[in-house]
């Protein structure tokens, strides 16, 4: 399910894993809003909430303005972090829905990506955000090969035992749930297809030497 960048590919081999094919179609392919992906992800309104509720007690407890000063600055600096973890995140990455496979391109420090074959998507969830902006979370029905630390943030929350990869933050969520939801039932469509015609040509022999 997920390639990385290894000495042991070859060139040939990981643009085969990185980039969609040349018989390969791309349906769709987009990136996280910075900002949806902040509040959804690295949850600033609850972080912001939580130094002003410290100020407030500041306040209330006769704190110096110092002090009260200093709480806000604390708050600024740890949001401006968030922020820009989001901004980085959400710049290095890309997701890909093609005919074949969801690809996740991710990584801000360590750059990787996750290959998930339409075959091995058991579920989708999409969860809206408001303002056309939701996260679609894929689960896979096959093994797990990628741990949730290297797929973070690009995972559901708390599923730790076998993690769930995540399409965060995207504009118009709804139509690429949708668009996915047509890909897999197509790409289950052709699978069912191939599986009928194999037993035909498999006995197609055994009829030519019969007649022979």
């Amino acid at each position: 399910m997920t390639a990385r960048k290894s000495p042991s590919l070859s060139a040939a081999q990981i643009d085969a894993l990185w980039h969609p094919q040349a018989d390969e179609a791309v349906l769709w392919q987009g990136r996280p809003d910075p900002m949806v992906l902040a509040r959804s992800a690295f949850h600033t309104p609850l972080v912001a909430g939580y130094f002003a509720l410290l100020a407030l007690i500041a306040v209330a407890m006769g704190s110096g303005p110092g002090g009260i000063a200093t709480t806000l600055a604390a708050g600024a600096a740890v949001l401006a972090i968030l922020y820009a973890t989001a901004f980085a995140s959400a710049r290095t990455t890309r997701y890909i829905l093609t005919d074949r496979r969801v690809i996740l391109h991710i990584g801000i420090a360590i750059e990787k990506t996750v290959n998930i074959p339409l075959k091995q998507i058991g579920a989708a969830h999409l969860s809206e955000r408001g303002h056309g902006f939701g996260d679609i979370v894929l689960e896979p029905n096959g093994e797990r090969t990628l741990g949730y630390l290297l797929l973070w943030p690009h995972a559901r929350p708390w599923r730790l035992a076998k993690p769930q990869p995540m399409l965060r933050a995207l504009p118009g969520a709804a139509n690429v749930a949708e668009q996915l939801a047509h890909a897999v039932a197509a790409h289950e469509a052709i699978e069912r297809g191939q599986a009928q015609e194999r037993p035909a040509q498999a006995r197609t022999p055994a009829m030519e030497g019969a007649l022979a």
